[in-house]
């Protein structure tokens, strides 16, 4: 399937629907425009104050997350000041994840993020649960909320909250730095939530022992013999193999310079290829006698013990932010791209059901996103919630000083000093590297 031409026909049909509704100005008091984005909204929000029924929860619950988000804040700030004087020590090449499509995170044009089925319901849960946040918050902190709704731009691409402006202004502060902080404690919840569950459902992966071709080196036979990583091996000198192992009996007999025939399976389709072996490399093996055809195989048991090994520390699910550029620009050397993308590597694990890792890509993403989304929105930045947490904070300080008039001030300079060190974190590498 030519995904160009359904992505081309969806915006198309798309441009054509939301033309003709904004056009004819179709239920108009529900459908809004933004640019191209079509925002559908109700006022019908009742349902919200059903959660101050238990308004002494979310009172803890959003006060716990305020000082969280204060945490979360300092932790993000020391994290993004090292950065930049790493950056400004030794600046990188402007490739990778300095690229300009890479900087901002939208399925598609982010190479790290892919256009999938599973990306867009992660993200769109995630902006769903950070809005609803807000929107529980106020009807708690009585504070009356006029609209919600959806955004749509071909696909839904997130969710919305419309509180009373004047209503906020008159709140209590610590009203409003429990609203401010809803969102990003329900963000951080639900990504500690996806990830028990996606513990649960690696545990139900097992490996097993079908060979597949991980990578190829270069300059070796199988890179130029065009066989592509991913390969399944079925066969060797026409002799069928299960395993690497299998693989490893029949080459041991062999010797650099000798011919061998490959048959192997890659997208469905059965290949042959003949391969003249080589010398190993002396940095794989130095003491090797055997021929050496040049391929990495993909180890399922490394997945699983990577993946482990990063849930078992405090931080270690922190790194798991970083699996889909490993996946992308490293060649996935961690071997946990089957986690986010659709690879050929389903083939080498036994799962308990049809479309499992389907699932597992939908538990990621939301994990993915609702981190992501929760740990920057912490940040002491204006207009993000953890730049109004900062402004209610420091404004009390200086009001119980009696110097309310110097809050502004310190305010404006934390939030320029953050965008300052973002701008420049993007910029360096283009200026410098």
């Amino acid at each position: 399937m030519d995904w160009l031409v359904v992505a081309i026909f969806c915006i198309a049909f798309y441009a054509l629907i939301a033309g003709y509704i904004k056009y004819n100005s179709i239920w108009a008091e529900h459908i809004t425009f933004y640019g191209p984005i079509l925002a559908v909204k109700t006022d019908r929000v009742d349902f919200f104050d059903v959660f101050r029924s238990y308004s002494r929860f979310f009172r803890l619950y959003g006060s716990f997350g305020a000082i969280l988000v204060v945490v979360i804040s300092v932790i993000m700030s020391v994290l993004l000041i090292f950065g930049f004087y790493k950056t400004i020590q030794s600046p990188p090449p402007p490739d990778g994840i300095y690229e300009i499509q890479n900087i901002l995170a939208i399925p598609g044009v982010n190479e790290f993020i892919p256009l999938t089925f599973a990306v867009l319901i992660g993200l769109f849960l995630t902006l769903v649960v950070h809005e609803f946040g807000h929107a529980i918050l106020c009807r708690v902190e009585d504070i009356k909320v006029k609209s919600t709704g959806i955004l749509i731009a071909v696909v839904p691409i997130g969710a919305f909250v419309e509180p009373d402006e004047d209503e906020v202004q008159k709140a209590s502060r610590r009203s409003k730095i429990r609203m401010y902080g809803a969102g990003i404690v329900n963000n951080l919840v639900v990504a500690l939530v996806c990830l028990v569950i996606l513990i649960f459902l690696m545990g139900m992966a097992m490996p097993n022992s079908v060979p597949m071709i991980h990578g190829v080196y270069k300059g070796y036979p199988a890179e130029m013999a065009g066989i592509p990583p991913d390969s399944l091996i079925s066969s060797i000198n026409e002799v069928p193999v299960e395993s690497v192992e299998e693989i490893g009996r029949i080459l041991e007999k062999s010797l650099p310079g000798e011919e061998i025939s490959m048959t192997t399976i890659y997208r469905r389709e059965q290949h042959r290829y003949t391969l003249t072996l080589a010398e190993w490399p002396e940095d794989l093996d130095p003491w090797a006698t055997s021929g050496f055809m040049g391929i990495s195989y993909y180890t399922p048991s490394a997945t699983k013990e990577v993946f482990d090994r990063f849930i078992a520390g405090p931080v270690g699910p922190l790194f798991l932010l970083y699996l889909p550029i490993n996946s992308v620009i490293e060649g996935d050397s961690l071997q946990m791209a089957i986690l986010a993308f659709d690879t050929n590597y389903a083939a080498v694990w036994d799962v308990p059901f049809n479309g499992f890792w389907g699932v597992v890509q939908i538990v990621f993403w939301t994990f993915w996103f609702n981190l992501a989304v929760g740990t920057f929105n912490a940040l002491p930045l204006i207009p993000l919630d953890g730049g109004y947490i900062m402004q209610e904070g420091i404004t009390g300080i200086f009001e119980r000083r009696g110097r309310a008039d110097l809050a502004h001030y310190v305010v404006t300079a934390i939030s320029t000093g953050m965008i300052a060190i973002i701008v420049l974190l993007i910029a360096v590498p283009h200026i410098l590297g």
